[in-house]
């Protein structure tokens, strides 16, 4: 049955935020942030007992944890500095606790699998002033160098260090390792549209899958190329979460893109909805991220960036999104009868 997660920031939150969640109708809490975990800052990976201590606080509210991320890989690692294989093993041993904690997925995130300063970053405002990310390769800003063949190669292997060592753990404890795709696709990145399939070709356990981004995915090829991952990653089987985003436009077509509230973008998403479906998947959706409404925040008419990347309390454009995606969900019900 398709569920649906937000993605918090923190590792506890308020007893009126878990309350507020749970009258909204969300069923799981997606944690972004591996360094916000009790114990990582001490000793490098979580605290088990903690971690279960708030897994059973969760559920009294009705909540179950749904997907966590592990310490970051920075470059470092990457670039085999002194003492940096101390930030694998970090993440072998959250991978661990995660496991003993039975926590159904988990995301590793890799410094470098995206190329900062090819697009120029902006406050995109939508109907009655709405306030949602814009990226545009345009507005005179030359852009940044891409990864040679070499570099590119060089960050691979890392990458497969790391997943040689997280994969056999990943299956010893039955949890997903799900990748999020490069976001910003820019040309060249890492998890784009070439990338993001070899992480399945290289590593082809059923452990082993994609935290599928419709939104990023979107930014870089449009609905077309969202279906068509969709009907080949999802009958594989691979696809263990969904972020449900719309966006306006695409790197390829206007050379830019506007993230944009459910029903105010260029996707149908109850179509998209309907593929899902007819791939059997049974994860959750989460809404990600959601443009800034009036009243969301003291920074509103500002910036987009000091908004709702993740959930906050008394949002009202998560609290839409929800709405939206509950409905999407109640009518699929009908529709599948």
């Amino acid at each position: 049955m398709i569920r649906v997660s937000v993605t918090v920031n923190r590792f506890h939150l308020e007893d009126k935020e878990l309350r507020q969640l749970s009258q909204l109708g969300v069923d799981c809490i997606d944690f972004g942030m591996g360094s916000s975990f009790p114990g990582v800052k001490e000793q490098g990976y979580p605290d088990l007992d903690l971690l279960l201590k708030e897994k059973r606080r969760l559920r009294s509210f009705g909540l179950d944890i749904n997907r966590v991320t592990l310490p970051n890989i920075t470059r470092s690692f990457i670039n085999r500095e002194t003492d940096s294989e101390k930030e694998l093993e970090n993440s072998i041993n959250a991978l661990k606790v995660f496991g003993e904690a039975k926590i159904p997925i988990a995301r590793q995130r890799l410094e470098g699998d995206t190329i900062s300063n090819v697009t120029k970053s902006y406050s995109a405002f939508h109907r009655g002033g709405a306030i949602s990310r814009g990226e545009s390769l345009g507005f005179n800003k030359a852009p940044s160098p891409t990864p040679t063949l070499d570099e590119s190669q060089h960050w691979w292997s890392k990458f497969c260090d790391v997943y040689e060592k997280l994969v056999p753990i990943a299956e010893d404890y039955d949890i997903k390792l799900g990748m999020h795709p490069s976001d910003t696709p820019n040309r060249d990145t890492a998890f784009g549209s070439l990338g993001y399939h070899r992480i399945i070709d290289a590593f082809p356990s059923k452990n082993v899958g994609f935290i599928y981004c419709i939104g990023t995915r979107a930014e870089e090829g449009g609905r077309t190329l969202v279906t068509d991952e969709i009907h080949h990653y999802g009958r594989k089987g691979r696809i263990f979460l969904v972020h449900f985003r719309n966006v306006r436009g695409s790197l390829p077509t206007a050379g830019a893109f506007e993230e944009a509230l459910l029903d105010d973008g260029d996707i149908n998403m109850f179509k998209l909805l309907l593929e899902l479906h007819k791939v059997g998947y049974d994860g959750c959706l989460n809404p990600d991220h959601v443009p800034v409404i009036e009243g969301d925040s003291p920074d509103f008419n500002k910036s987009w960036k000091n908004s709702n990347i993740g959930w906050t309390y008394s949002s009202n454009g998560f609290a839409y999104s929800i709405g939206y995606i509950k409905a999407l969900l109640a009518a699929l019900a009908e529709f599948a009868h």
